[in-house]
């Protein structure tokens, strides 16, 4: 059988767009004599569609789209995820279904068992589990079509209590299909085709797993889809953070003409090191995930450029310059705003930086500004000493000016914070943590560090001084971030434990940390709470980001 994968990029609630990319696929299809084209979950109307899908106008939508696509099913085989209707009374309304399609009619519909509700994902809000699981018949093959997490309930650990391909194996299916949408992040890629290995090694059955390519807001969908013989050789590997097709022969045997270098690890091999900060791991990924962020939340929100502030510091500059690669560097303002605190080298950097990427940039000075709020302040902090207030005022000063050049010019403004300050509070409100997206707010500062030197590895774009100099906020005389913050090296790994790895206090301590360290960060981190609470999406390039996949209470008194 000749099977096709579509690895496409979806606007949620795009109809008009995303059925015009399914049926050009189809016909790609039909042109290569495939017998069946495979398409990922939730293609018809986007993954995740979240709260629209309480929307019965919605899903009308989506059986209209699956009915349009219908007249293209004729002599050929078409599989595709979409929200389902469930008939029965009892449970939720709807179901996360795959449809196949042939001969313009609906051959078989098939119900995702395993919802996952963790981390991003919230599907047993919406959906209801299947309840029965059959194998679908088409063209003398017998498919096992499951929807993504249906097979990741496979490890020594597992989440669900049981595997509805335990069911369908039953059946002596052929071969196993697999439409998903699977998110990266810096060590997913590995783990998922791990997963899908350990699958065809149980099942002893082909594998064709199609994943959803492209980013909606914060979450950032790799592609990468693939195809396993049943011998559990990786025939066939779609490249990463674009839309491809392919079409692949498995044959009766369960064999795959093709084959792909194979260096995948066991599951068990990928497990998290606890002495390991693997967030250096993937930097190549992390910067192809960012772009594709920053990219698709521009184009599928019609927006065209960006404005943002340019300091002369590491975070700036990498921000920058993946914007300009996102957006091109002509749709890219860098605002330089020095404050009386602010020194002539951090200026020249940032110019120096705007030469190379060649955007535009301004230079409005904010001293008349400054002085201003303090004038009119004076009554009232009298002869107060300087302090927290007036490094703030100068923050928001350049906040107010981004949002009204934003504004006046039509600019969507990136915020450049990364997940170091943004988990130990070290930002402004309304001052430096604002801005429509946030673009390292799932970086530690070690990675942008690390993302900084990718940038530059074919020449020179951020200048080395804007690397090697010690990080500072210039709102005080001298400031360094080491007089608030612990070194960035230690801070990164023991917030990394804290936040990806959910350890506790002991567990922390246990590795080696210093303890009255451990208990300062600690409370940093859930102090600030309600700062992050206000702040805006951030691309999500790590197995827990803040934003929708952790959820604290902000008035919560675990370890305050």
């Amino acid at each position: 059988m000749k099977i096709a994968l579509a690895q496409q990029n979806y606007h949620i609630g795009n109809y008009e767009k995303n059925v015009e990319k399914i049926i050009a696929a189809i016909n790609e299809a039909k042109q290569q004599n495939a017998d069946l084209v495979v398409f990922s979950e939730m293609c018809i109307c986007g993954y995740p569609a979240r709260d629209f899908l309480e929307f019965n106008d919605f899903i009308n939508k989506c059986y209209e789209a699956i009915d349009t696509i219908k007249e293209h099913a004729d002599t050929i085989g078409v599989l595709v995820g979409s929200p389902a209707r469930n008939p029965i009374a009892e449970g939720k309304d709807l179901f996360n279904a795959a449809f196949l399609l042939y001969e313009k009619k609906i051959k078989a519909e098939v119900h995702k068992t395993l919802l996952p509700t963790y981390d991003v994902f919230d599907e047993y809000r919406y959906f209801e589990p299947a309840y029965e699981w059959n194998i679908a018949e088409f063209k003398g093959k017998r498919l096992a079509i499951t929807i993504c997490e249906d097979i990741w309930n496979i490890d020594d650990n597992p989440l669900y209590r049981f595997s509805p391909m335990d069911k369908l194996v039953e059946q002596e299916p052929d071969i196993m299909i697999n439409l998903s949408a699977s998110p990266f992040d810096y060590i997913h890629e590995e783990e998922r085709k791990s997963v899908i290995k350990a699958n065809v090694v149980k099942y002893k059955l082909p594998v064709v797993y199609c994943n959803a390519v492209g980013s909606q807001t914060e979450i950032v969908f790799d592609g990468a889809s693939l195809v396993f013989d049943k011998d559990g050789n990786l025939s066939k590997c779609l490249p990463s953070f674009v839309e491809a097709f392919a079409v692949v022969t498995i044959n009766d045997d369960g064999s795959v003409k093709e084959h792909e270098a194979d260096t995948i690890q066991p599951i068990s091999h990928i497990k998290p090191n606890p002495k390991k900060f693997e967030p250096l791991l993937n930097i190549k990924g992390i910067h192809k995930a960012l772009i594709c962020g920053i990219d698709d939340y521009f184009k599928k929100m019609g927006f065209t450029k960006a404005i943002l502030g340019s300091s002369g510091g590491i975070d700036s500059a990498v921000t920058l310059a993946l914007a300009c690669e996102a957006l091109g560097k002509e749709n890219v303002r860098a605002v330089l705003m020095p404050s009386p605190y602010s020194t002539e080298h951090s200026v020249n950097d940032a110019v120096q930086l705007s030469e190379n990427l060649q955007n535009p940039y301004d230079i409005i000075k904010i001293n008349q500004v400054y002085e201003a709020f303090l004038y009119t302040l004076q009554p009232y902090f009298k002869d107060l000493p300087f302090g927290i207030a007036e490094e703030n005022i100068q923050s928001r000063t350049r906040g107010n000016l981004l949002m009204a050049m934003a504004n006046k010019f039509g600019y969507i403004l990136l915020n450049t914070s990364n997940k170091s300050e943004l988990a130990t509070g070290y930002g402004t409100l309304y001052g430096d943590m604002a801005g429509g997206l946030g673009v390292l707010g799932d970086c530690y500062k070690q990675q942008v560090y690390a993302l900084a030197e990718y940038i530059n590895r074919d020449g020179e774009i951020i200048p080395r001084n804007i690397i090697h100099k010690a990080p500072s906020a210039e709102l005080r005389p001298d400031q360094k971030d080491a007089d608030s913050l612990p070194e960035y090296h230690i801070l990164d790994e023991v917030l990394y434990q804290y936040i990806e790895r959910r350890q506790g206090p002991k567990e922390i301590k246990e590795l080696g940390f210093d303890s009255a360290l451990v208990d300062r960060i600690l409370k940093l981190v859930n102090n600030n709470e309600y700062k992050r609470n206000q702040f805006c999406p951030i691309i999500r390039v790590s197995p827990k980001a803040f934003g929708v996949g952790r959820r604290l209470p902000i008035v919560g008194r675990y370890l305050s």
